[in-house]
C-alpha cells in the first residue's frame, strides 16, 4: 500500500539524459542550417560577385526595375547608368539585380595608352 519514493526515481549519473534532451534542438539547428542559412549565404556571394563584375557597356536591370546601360563605374558604391539617350541617373551597385548583357573586357593594349 506504501511506495517508497525510490521506484519513482530515475537512476543515478544521467549525464546521458542531456544529450537525449538536447539532440532534438542540435538536429533542428542543423536542418534550418542546411535549408535556410547556407543557400542564403551563397545566394549573397554570388550577387557580391555579380556586383564586382560590372564593367562600363553592361545592361543592368536594378531592383527598381529600372533598365539601362552602365557608362561609368565609380571607385565608390555608385555607377552611372543610361537609361534613355542623353538621360544618366546614379545608381547604388547594391540595387543591381542583374546583369542582361555583359561586354568583353577591353584589351590590353587598349588600357596601357
Amino acid at each position: 500500500m506504501f511506495i517508497t519514493p525510490a521506484y519513482a526515481q530515475g537512476p543515478a549519473g544521467g549525464g546521458s539524459d542531456i544529450l537525449i534532451t538536447l539532440f532534438p534542438f542540435i538536429l533542428v539547428f542543423v536542418i534550418i542550417y542546411f535549408l535556410m542559412i547556407r543557400p542564403q549565404q551563397k545566394r549573397v556571394k554570388e550577387h557580391q560577385e555579380l556586383i564586382n563584375g560590372i564593367r562600363r557597356g553592361d545592361e543592368i536591370v536594378t531592383s527598381g526595375g529600372i533598365v539601362g546601360k552602365v557608362t561609368r563605374v565609380n571607385e565608390g558604391d555608385e555607377i552611372q547608368v543610361e537609361i534613355a539617350e542623353n538621360v544618366r541617373v546614379r545608381v547604388i551597385k547594391g540595387t543591381v539585380t542583374t546583369v542582361r548583357s555583359k561586354t568583353e573586357p577591353a584589351p590590353e593594349a587598349a588600357n596601357s595608352n
